[in-house]
């Protein structure tokens, strides 16, 4: 743990390290590289489909959509769609529709979160207050369910409104656990398969069913998806108590300071004496967010090793996407997905 004091904020963090060095950090590169002519039609339509008469629409929309997220998942759908070999237009509305959902539940969250900063901005309920924020992911949605079927492919369509309604129960799931730290491990690993996992899951196997893939290689890509998915969301858990905003897309902290129950936090509370266990209770179900009570828990979380078991539990779940995709053809979209499992993990590096 390291500390430094700034303008009498005192600033803490745990560095993460790779365990067993037998993988460099990577990149998303070769993903990016091999969907950028996709992804500027996918920007087009973005910018197209955010717009509105209703001037506060696009003003909102394009406060998040324009903010420097990375757009992982949609990148996931095209190059999934690619790997097929699949030549058509809707590929590209599909990959909006991730987009258009995923920014949907990013302006939801940060109103159930009571968020105040969103990739190093300040959210979109802070700025047109929390009414607009879930109003116009509102409006996302619909313009995301519009652009499916205009794509003509009922499965995709039942792929991606699945997925919709399963992240919509993953948020009222976590809504009923918060501040409990009751919660067990099988429960949080159900919140985020519905929350963060599913979506990943959606995008990576809507590529090959419009791709007219085989049922087999369509099952590869959802399992890729589901479990990049949930590595994805443990090494966020990870970052928020050792990372940096820029990682993170929001203040280092947060997850502490809202209250939230996560598998560091579990991992800890279950481990811990009686005596940290009432320090937990005190600071998450009273949201003690100062920064002695922030500095307590990282020392607690590195004391009963749970942000590296966070760690290893992503890296398990990144094995398993990795050995989905295992039984596919050799093609440079399947090196970039596996890639991009790498990546995620890497973060805490």
């Amino acid at each position: 743990m390291c500390r430094r004091v700034a303008k009498r904020e005192l600033i803490v963090g745990v560095v993460l390290t790779m365990e067993g060095g037998k993988r460099t950090p990577q990149s998303i590169q070769p993903l990016i590289d091999l969907t950028a002519a996709d992804m500027a039609r996918v920007n087009e339509l973005i910018l197209s489909k955010a717009g509105s008469d209703v001037e506060m629409i696009p003003e909102i929309a394009n406060h998040l959509i324009s903010s420097g997220g990375k757009r992982l998942r949609p990148m996931v759908t095209l190059a999934a769609a690619q790997m097929f070999g699949y030549a058509g237009e809707g590929h590209v509305k599909l990959a909006t529709s991730v987009e258009f959902m995923h920014t949907a539940t990013l302006l939801h969250d940060d109103v159930v979160d009571e968020s105040g900063m969103r990739r190093g901005k300040k959210t979109a309920r802070m700025i047109w207050g929390n009414q607009a924020s879930v109003l116009v992911g509102d409006f996302l949605l619909g313009q995301a369910f519009r652009m499916m079927v205009d794509v003509g492919s009922l499965e995709a369509l039942d792929i991606l409104s699945a997925a919709a309604s399963i992240i919509a129960e993953g948020e009222v799931m976590q809504l009923a656990a918060a501040k409990n730290l009751d919660t067990t491990e099988d429960e949080y690993f159900a919140v985020i398969k519905a929350k963060t996992a599913a979506l990943f899951s959606a995008a990576a196997e809507v590529g090959p069913v419009i791709a007219r893939a085989s049922r087999t290689d369509r099952a590869a890509l959802r399992s890729y998806g589901m479990n990049l998915g949930l590595a994805f969301q443990l090494i966020d858990d990870a970052l928020d108590y050792g990372g940096s905003s820029r990682e993170l897309g929001k203040n280092v902290g947060d997850d502490f300071r809202e209250g939230k129950v996560t598998l560091p936090v579990i991992l800890a509370y279950r481990r811990g004496t009686a005596e940290e266990r009432a320090f937990w209770t005190a600071a998450i179900e009273g949201a003690g967010s100062d920064a002695a009570a922030l500095e307590r828990a990282i020392g607690l979380l590195g004391t009963h090793a749970a942000i590296a078991d966070t760690i290893a539990r992503a890296r398990h779940f990144g094995e398993i996407a990795r050995d989905a995709l295992a039984p596919l053809k050799a093609t440079p979209q399947k090196a970039a997905l596996i890639e991009v499992i790498d990546f995620c993990i890497s973060r805490v590096s």
